[in-house]
């Protein structure tokens, strides 16, 4: 039997990715501040560069962890819980 499944079907990576979509977007924060600086970089560029990085993890993890393929089965058939049989 071969199991396929999808990181686009888990609820939990939609809400995850839902949540650092919001906040990379800098509209909650007061209009026209940029201080403080730093490292002369405003703030606000800070916020959305570590949240673009927390997106890429997420989305890294979701890739080799959550997908799970019929070619993974070849890899490691023995150690894999989806193949009890």
């Amino acid at each position: 039997m071969k199991f396929i499944r999808e990181p686009i079907k888990s609820k939990k990576l939609w809400i995850v990715l839902g949540i650092l979509f919001l906040l990379s977007f800098p509209w909650y924060l007061p209009a026209g501040s940029y201080e403080p600086l730093i490292y002369g970089i405003p703030y606000w560029a800070w916020i959305v560069l570590i949240v673009s990085i927390a997106i890429s993890a997420t989305l890294t993890f979701a890739i080799k962890n959550l997908w799970i393929t019929d070619e993974d089965d070849s890899d490691g058939e023995e150690n894999s819980p989806w193949n009890k049989n």
